[in-house]
C-alpha cells in the first residue's frame, strides 16, 4: 500500500504542475498587477523600475514562471505584494478554518447523503421515496452560490436564528466560556457548511440509493432474509457495507467541488478562509497569493483523492493496492 501511495503521489506531479501553469498564465496575460497601487501619472520612471525590480516584474515571464515553480518545489511561496509579508505565513492563518468548514462538509454530505438514500431504498417508490427524490434532484441541481445566499436570507434574515457572517462573534466572544467560544463557532459554520454541501449530499443521496438496491437484489441478500434475520439487520450489516463502497469513490470526486465551492461560500458568508482568500487576492492582483493558494488547493485535492483511495481498500478487504 505504501509503494501504491508513492506512486499516486507521483503521478500528481503533472497535474499540480498543470495547474500552476494554468493559474500563471491567467495571471499573466490578464492586465496590470499588483504593483498598479504604487504608482501614479506622476510616478517618476526611475521609481515605477524600482518597485518592478523589488518584486521581479522587470523579468521575462518565462523567467518568473521557472523562478515560481522551483520557489514552490521548496516550499517558498513568496511574499505578498499588499500585505509585504510571506504567502505561506498568510495561508497558514486561512489554511485550519477553511479545512474545518470543509470537514464539517464532508460529514455532513456523507450522513445526510448516505440517511436519505437509504431510506430512499428501503421504501422504494413509495409516497417517501419519490418526494426526496424531487428534493434530492432540485437541490443537486442548484449552485452553492445561490444556496448560501437563500440560506443566508432565510436563517439570518428573515428568521434569525444563525449567524450571517463571520467565524465567531465580534463582540461577545472574548467574553465567553470555553465552551460557549466552541458552540459559537459552532453556530457560524452551520450557514456555510450546509451551503456547501447540501447539493453534494443530495448527489450522494441518489447514489446511495441506486447502490443499495443493487445490492438488496444480490443472492446473498437473499439468503440472509431466508435465514430468518431482522431486515434491518439485513440492510445494515450485510447489504450497506457494500452498497458505501461506491459512495466512497464519489468522496475523492467531490473534494474539487467542495474546493471551487469554498471560494463563493466563504466570499458570501464572510468566512476568513483560503477561499475568501482567493477572491481578495484576485481583485487586487497579488499574484503570489494566487498562485500560493491554488498550489495548496491542488495539493489538498490530490491528498484526498489518494486518501478516499486508501479507505476503499479498507473497507473492502478484497482490493489491495501494490
Amino acid at each position: 500500500m505504501f509503494s501504491y501511495a508513492v506512486k499516486k503521489l507521483l503521478l500528481a506531479i503533472p497535474l499540480v504542475l498543470g495547474v500552476i501553469t494554468l493559474i500563471f498564465l491567467l495571471v499573466e496575460i490578464s492586465p496590470g498587477d499588483a504593483t498598479d497601487r504604487f504608482f501614479n501619472p506622476e510616478t517618476p520612471p526611475e521609481v515605477r523600475a524600482l518597485i518592478e525590480q523589488k518584486w521581479g516584474l522587470d523579468r521575462p515571464a518565462h523567467e518568473r514562471y521557472v523562478i515560481t515553480i522551483k520557489n514552490l518545489m521548496t516550499g517558498n511561496f513568496g511574499r505578498s505584494i499588499l500585505q509585504e509579508r510571506p504567502v505561506a505565513e498568510i495561508i497558514a492563518e486561512t489554511l485550519p478554518n477553511t479545512i474545518k468548514l470543509s470537514l464539517l462538509a464532508i460529514i455532513l454530505i456523507q450522513v445526510l447523503g448516505v440517511t436519505i438514500g437509504t431510506v430512499q431504498a428501503v421504501r422504494q417508490y413509495g409516497a417517501l421515496d419519490s418526494g426526496l427524490s424531487i428534493v434530492s434532484l432540485f437541490l443537486y441541481s442548484m449552485p452553492s452560490f445561490w444556496l448560501a445566499l437563500m440560506l443566508q436570507l432565510a436563517f439570518a434574515l428573515k428568521w434569525p436564528v444563525l449567524p450571517s457572517s463571520g467565524m465567531t462573534d465580534p463582540v461577545m466572544y472574548d467574553l465567553m466560556s470555553p465552551a460557549e467560544q466552541l458552540i459559537d463557532q459552532l453556530k457560524h459554520m452551520v450557514l456555510p457548511s450546509f451551503a456547501l454541501g447540501i447539493a453534494s449530499a443530495a448527489g450522494v443521496a441518489r447514489y446511495m440509493r441506486s447502490s443499495l438496491l443493487e445490492v438488496i437484489r444480490q443472492d446473498f441478500i437473499r439468503t440472509a432474509r431466508a435465514k430468518g434475520l431482522p431486515e434491518h439487520r439485513v440492510i445494515i450489516k450485510h447489504a450497506m457495507r457494500n452498497a458505501l463502497l461506491p459512495i466512497i469513490t464519489i468522496l475523492g470526486l467531490q473534494l474539487p467541488f467542495l474546493v471551487s465551492g469554498a471560494v463563493l461560500v466563504e466570499t458570501i458568508f464572510g468566512w476568513p478562509g483560503m477561499g475568501r482568500l482567493i477572491v481578495s487576492s484576485i481583485f487586487s492582483q497579488d499574484t503570489p497569493v494566487i498562485i500560493g493558494c491554488f498550489f495548496v488547493f491542488a495539493l489538498m485535492v490530490v491528498i484526498g483523492n489518494l486518501i478516499a483511495d486508501l479507505l476503499y481498500s479498507v473497507v473492502d478487504p478484497r482490493i489491495r493496492y501494490s
